[in-house]
């Protein structure tokens, strides 16, 4: 389960940030028996209240907690039309980037219709996904409660992130694997780079896209305050293998011990929980020059 939402969070970060303007998405005709693939769509039904709506998860369904009962269909890119319809579902809600898409073309003309949910790593995006699956669901007022309450909880986490000065924001290298001396790091247009942006800090990758192999040169350059982890990464705990990169060992994030492993669908999935690893991790970025409201 961890190493299929690592790859998750690693396929879905490596994407061109999607237009926000997306036609308008049609109820259901039967949204009695749902199957979501994505952890945060999931996580939204749930804040949505409608979970008695829900057959099946993909296997990055991993909160909330309960949700675990659910049956898994397997791994988001890589579902079998036959799991799917071993659930005998109405409706198939997807993130975009799941698939692949012929098998998701079987089950729509296998007469279960689906919706793909536009994924876009940031404030207005984390609003149209619940909105989306509000619809989808057809408990639009339900959406739009939601959703208000999230802008004002998202506002409020980067009015308190703002506050901190350009000259003092911590460089945050986020690290998703380290195998044999090598070090895969994030840079922009991924769920990284946003949560970083968004608690204050700067990616020194920022310049580089999606998820790459670091030479010693660019680790080098990189020079990070701090060294960001998933603390359920499908890897392992590789501590000790960025600790054995000379390169990365002489930044100030290894010489002072700053490595900071938080939980991967929190911190990346841009969810209704986005509100809060904001502040978390700006508050052990910062400490408590980060007021939470």
């Amino acid at each position: 389960m961890l190493r299929s939402l690592t790859l998750a969070l690693v396929a879905l970060t490596a994407v061109s940030a999607p237009s926000l303007a997306q036609d308008p998405v049609q109820p259901f005709a039967d949204a009695t028996r749902v199957v979501v693939v994505g952890g945060s769509l999931l996580e939204m039904v749930y804040a949505l209240g409608e979970e008695k709506r829900l057959v099946a998860r993909d296997s990055t369904g991993v909160y909330p907690p309960e949700a675990q009962a659910l049956p898994d269909v397997g791994y988001m890119r890589a579902l079998s039309p036959e799991g799917v319809l071993a659930v005998n579902p109405t409706a198939l809600l997807v993130v975009e980037g799941s698939g692949p898409p012929e098998a998701l073309e079987v089950l729509s003309k296998g007469s279960v219709p689906y919706v793909t949910v536009p994924e876009d790593f940031s404030h207005a995006g984390i609003l149209a996904k619940v909105r989306a699956v509000g619809a989808a669901l057809g408990v639009p007022d339900k959406a739009e409660a939601l959703a208000q309450k999230l802008d004002a909880e998202l506002t409020a986490a980067e009015a308190a992130t703002s506050a901190i000065p350009a000259d003092e924001r911590q460089r945050v290298l986020f690290v998703i694997s380290a195998q044999d001396g090598k070090i895969r790091a994030a840079g922009s247009h991924t769920a990284a780079n946003a949560i970083i942006t968004l608690a204050g800090g700067i990616n020194p990758l920022a310049d580089m896209q999606g998820y790459q192999t670091l030479s010693d040169e660019a680790l080098l350059a990189a020079n990070p305050d701090v060294v960001l982890m998933m603390s359920n990464g499908g890897q392992g705990d590789f501590s000790a293998d960025l600790a054995a990169n000379p390169a990365l060992a002489a930044s100030p994030a290894l010489t002072n011990g700053r490595i900071l492993k938080l939980d991967g669908a929190y911190l990346l999935g841009f969810g209704p929980r986005t509100p809060a690893a904001i502040l978390e991790l700006a508050a052990d970025l910062y400490g408590d020059r980060i007021v939470r409201p």
